[in-house]
């Protein structure tokens, strides 16, 4: 996707022109942004997730979101926010898990974010179409193939945490040795330590949870 045209020194563009990705209008990769993030989502009917329940403490970001079309309702750290057109809501605690649905047909919100103090880095985007045909075939229990998909996008993301986190998955799934597993799994929590917690209860990891290699790896949860 090239970025928008630029006269000038500006861009200009409209929501309803960046093709979606999803629910995801990926308003930064089509302007070319390269020192915040700045996203768009549209929930099409009501009582659709519009925001995913998340937090942020892989990419350490504060986040600034903008209902600019339609009515949410938010949930930060269990509070219900009501948010018509026009609400900001502000997360600043990468910590704090927050996400937001849809009250009527359309909503959208525009999301802005980066981490205090550090240059911006892309994260997920740049992954995202491989991301999406792994998730696909891991859905249809096409372990080895969706393994695969991820391999080849750890070869251009090799600072993936996300990546190679699935690819340890999809590799347990599809009957890989335990040194395998670990191997990739190892090199997730490098990027991301959050992830060690995140495998102890995770049951794709069932097929190798007995395995010396891997209970060394994980151990008990922090």
């Amino acid at each position: 996707m090239y970025p928008a045209p630029c006269v000038s020194g500006f861009t200009v563009a409209k929501l309803d022109e960046i093709p979606k990705r999803d629910t995801w209008i990926p308003v930064r990769d089509h302007l070319g942004i390269g020192a915040f993030g700045v996203n768009a989502y549209r929930a099409e009917e009501a009582g659709e997730r519009v925001i995913s329940d998340h937090t942020e403490t892989m990419a350490k970001h504060e986040e600034l979101y903008l209902v600019i079309e339609g009515h949410a309702t938010f949930t930060v750290d269990g509070d219900e926010i009501d948010a018509p057109t026009g609400t900001l809501v502000f997360v600043g605690d990468s910590a704090t898990r927050r996400g937001a649905v849809a009250k009527e047909a359309g909503t959208t919100v525009l999301v802005a974010g980066a981490r205090p103090g550090h240059p911006f880095e892309v994260s997920w985007e740049e992954s995202w179409e491989e991301s999406q045909e792994a998730m696909k075939l891991y859905r249809e229990e096409r372990y080895r193939e969706a393994g695969d998909v991820l391999r080849e996008a750890i070869k251009r993301y090799p600072n993936s945490a996300g990546l190679s986190y699935n690819l340890a998955c999809f590799n347990s799934m599809a009957g890989a040795d335990a040194a395998t597993v670990t191997e990739h799994l190892d090199r997730a929590i490098g990027l991301y330590p959050g992830f060690r917690d995140m495998a102890l209860e995770d049951s794709d990891f069932e097929p190798v949870r007995d395995d010396p290699a891997f209970q060394a790896l994980v151990g008990e949860p922090s």
